[in-house]
């Protein structure tokens, strides 16, 4: 992978993480488009770059990380359902080459967005406490995000929004449940596959990382306003349209290095 190579994923893994749209579908499809082979190391940096993204959403809520045990142990119980990702591993390894998969899930998850606001919508008022129940609850959405395309960010989304948050607490819930998640995810993902990056890849990790942290500070202040003002909608018909433009492409003939 080259250092221009890098530099237009991360752009893309900063501009699509927070936003409901899958950033892991949207760097496969580039990766893809660029013929970047999907190597050990281009899928361990599909998912160690999110690191850059994690520190943005610390950098802009960084007084929302300094409160009480109880926000912790919220994000905690979130995240526990997650274990069962473990046992998968083999299986989301497999996925993390396949285009097709990400099409298909562009679509389905594409029309969910498109009735979300009308099935879950909450009228903007007072943000409710996010429960221990309420947070499993939400928790277990992150399982289906497993699937390249499905979008972590839109399943905790509409977790959150089926427990009565607000579009905007449901959002930024599912920031603070992204940390922990993807911190996690990037770490076993870096320990698994050191042996495979080379001393000429680790400035590539770095200047990914770099440009997905000041892409995503960005990414998340749009997303906020846009999301509050308008809703999933936009997000909804733009994720079928891709969807199914690379399903076109692939019944017309078009690879797109799938493995």
């Amino acid at each position: 992978m080259t250092y221009l190579e890098a530099i237009i994923v991360a752009i893309v893994e900063g501009i699509t993480e927070f936003l409901p749209v899958s950033s892991t579908g949207h760097m496969i499809i580039a990766q893809a488009m660029l013929g970047i082979p999907p190597t050990d190391f281009v899928k361990a940096f599909t998912v160690n770059i999110q690191f850059g993204a994690i520190l943005s959403v610390i950098v802009l809520y960084w007084k929302r990380f300094f409160q009480s045990w109880g926000f912790y142990k919220t994000i905690a119980i979130a995240c526990s359902p997650l274990i069962l990702a473990y046992f998968l591993s083999d299986i989301i390894d497999v996925m993390l080459g396949s285009v097709l998969v990400v099409a298909i899930a562009l679509v389905v998850g594409g029309v969910f967005l498109i009735f979300v606001d009308k099935w879950f919508d909450t009228p903007i008022a007072k943000d409710i406490k996010v429960t221990n129940y309420k947070a499993l609850y939400i928790g277990m959405f992150q399982i289906i995000a497993v699937i390249p395309g499905v979008s972590r960010s839109a399943a905790t989304i509409i977790g959150g929004m089926s427990q009565k948050l607000s579009r905007r607490q449901a959002a930024e819930f599912s920031f603070f449940l992204a940390v922990p998640t993807m911190f996690a995810a990037s770490a076993y993902k870096l320990l698994s596959n050191y042996k495979t990056i080379t001393a000429d890849d680790i400035p590539v990790l770095v200047i990914g990382n770099v440009v997905a942290f000041i892409v995503a500070m960005f990414a998340i202040k749009f997303f906020i306003a846009f999301l509050t003002k308008y809703g999933f909608k936009a997000f909804g018909y733009y994720r079928i349209a891709v969807g199914v433009i690379i399903l076109i492409l692939l019944l017309t003939g078009h690879s797109l290095n799938i493995t």
